[in-house]
C-alpha cells in the first residue's frame, strides 16, 4: 500500500507539475476511473512524474516498484526496439513509456487488436520528461505480440 500512498500523496505534487509542463487535459477521479499499474525501478524520476501525469488526467494508479523490468517487458510482449524505463498495463493493454493521455484514452476508446502502445527512447517534451519548452517529435507505436509494429500517433 506503500506506493500507492506516495502517489496520493504526491497530487499535490502533481498539480504543480500540470501547472509547470502546461498540462491541460484534467477530469476528476472517481469510483469509475480506469485503473493503470505501473511497473518501475525505485529510483526512476521520470517513471513517477509520468505515474503523477496519469493521476493528474483522472487514471487510478497504482506504482509496482521491481529492481528488474526485464521479466515485467517479457511477460507483457514489450519487444527490445520499443523497451524504456517503464512499463504500465490499463484495461488489457500494454503501455510502454512516456505515452501521452489523449494517445491512451484513443487506444482504450477504439480498442485495436494490438498488445499496445509504445513511445520508445525518452523523447524530451513527452509526458514526464518536460524539459522547459523543449519539444521533440515522436512517434507513439502499436504493437503486437508477433513483433509488428505501426506508428498510432504522432507528436
Amino acid at each position: 500500500m506503500r506506493r500507492v500512498w506516495i502517489l496520493r500523496i504526491g497530487g499535490t505534487a502533481a498539480a504543480v507539475l500540470a501547472l509547470v509542463a502546461g498540462w491541460q487535459v484534467m477530469t476528476p477521479r472517481g469510483a469509475d476511473a480506469t485503473e493503470v499499474t505501473v511497473y518501475t525501478t525505485p529510483t526512476c524520476g521520470c517513471c513517477t512524474k509520468w505515474a503523477a501525469y496519469l493521476e493528474h488526467n483522472g487514471f487510478d494508479v497504482d506504482v509496482e516498484f521491481r529492481e528488474n523490468l526485464t521479466p515485467v517487458k517479457a511477460e507483457y510482449g514489450v519487444g527490445t526496439l520499443l523497451q524504456t524505463c517503464h512499463t504500465a498495463v490499463v484495461d488489457g493493454y500494454v503501455v510502454e513509456g512516456h505515452v501521452p493521455v489523449d494517445v491512451i484514452r484513443q487506444l482504450l476508446t477504439e480498442r485495436p487488436n494490438v498488445t499496445g502502445i509504445a513511445v520508445p527512447g525518452m523523447p524530451i517534451g513527452s509526458p514526464g520528461m518536460e524539459q522547459g519548452a523543449q519539444r521533440d517529435r515522436y512517434n507513439v507505436v502499436a504493437f503486437d505480440r508477433s513483433g509488428e509494429m505501426t506508428v498510432y500517433a504522432r507528436r
